[in-house]
């Protein structure tokens, strides 16, 4: 569904993305993982349209999407859920899963994905009418997620969703994802948390200084010496 041909992305004079190729099935649940600073989040605001790519190309449906713009590459199917969640905070939970379905004008579908959203989130249907920057740190996540998913996408891609979350709704989040993910939606997430990411996922590849370093299954890179020194303490 997805492929990057020797992706590179600059800051300035800064190569943060150094020449990375690598796939996502259509389905599947794929892991970025290394630390910060590896090309991580430059390569998924790459793919979204968020930053301009240097080089290389992006295919998305086997269509080039190789900065294209925000706008365009949401209307062929890809949400990005960003770090940090990034939800309008003075503006209502009904109001901020609006956005994430401005580009759609199928209304009854719309209805019904919105009382689909309101049934899988049930804390989001009862404070609907309040401030999304009052919500807590795991609500806002949770809204993040709806608002993603509102726009109905083929690819959805979270960076780093369990950051600065309470460990239970750290799970809570993760169970969500892969729930996505079995529902049909292909997945490509960025996460910290090495060992959660690789146990969940089907494909995982490692970044290191925005190179590509290892890929593999979850398990294959779980048991890999060097994954398991520098990322999962031994």
């Amino acid at each position: 569904m997805l492929e990057l041909s020797d992706l590179v992305c600059r800051y300035g004079k800064v190569t943060a993305v150094k020449g990375i190729s690598l796939k996502v099935g259509r389905g599947q649940l794929v892991a970025l993982i290394g630390t910060n600073g590896a090309g991580k989040t430059t390569t998924l605001k790459a793919i979204s349209g968020l930053l301009p790519a240097a080089g290389g190309k992006i295919i998305f449906d086997g269509q080039d999407i190789t900065n294209a713009s925000a706008r365009k590459i949401l209307s062929l199917g890809i949400a990005h859920c960003p770090e940090g969640r990034h939800v309008f905070p003075y503006m209502t939970v009904a109001e901020n899963l609006e956005m994430g379905r401005y580009l759609r004008r199928d209304w009854e579908e719309i209805a019904k994905d919105l009382a689909r959203i309101f049934e899988q989130f049930p804390r989001l249907a009862e404070r609907r009418q309040q401030p999304a920057g009052t919500l807590s740190g795991g609500e806002q996540q949770m809204l993040a997620i709806a608002r993603a998913l509102m726009s109905r996408p083929k690819l959805i891609m979270f960076d780093e969703p369990s950051l600065g979350l309470a460990p239970n709704i750290v799970e809570l989040t993760f169970d969500i994802i892969t729930g996505i993910r079995d529902t049909g939606t292909t997945v490509l997430m960025v996460e910290q948390n090495a060992l959660a990411a690789l146990e969940m996922c089907d494909h995982a590849y490692l970044l290191e200084s925005g190179s590509l370093a290892l890929s593999g299954s979850g398990r294959d890179l779980v048991d890999n010496p060097h994954v398991r020194s520098a990322y999962l303490a031994g």
